[in-house]
């Protein structure tokens, strides 16, 4: 995430990121099978994963993906 971000704004990217390899992996997903069933790219989600920000429609596709609703992946 570039300088000109807040810090709380940081933070919040990082912690959706955490959150999101939390659950893939306790869906036993690898980064690269998680961005197939999403149709995402791998680099996307190991962007997501490290801090960088999430586009919405990135999160309805993972939250499909994992088969949970999206607001289990933003508390």
């Amino acid at each position: 995430m570039p300088a000109e971000h807040p810090e709380w704004e940081r933070l919040a990217c990082q912690k959706q990121g955490d959150r999101l390899r939390q659950a893939r992996e306790h869906a036993h997903l690898s980064q690269e099978k998680l961005a197939e069933k999403a149709a995402l790219g791998r680099s996307t989600v190991q962007r997501i994963e490290s801090g960088e920000g999430i586009k919405y429609i990135h999160l309805i596709r993972i939250a499909r993906a994992l088969d949970v609703d999206v607001a289990d992946l933003v508390r």
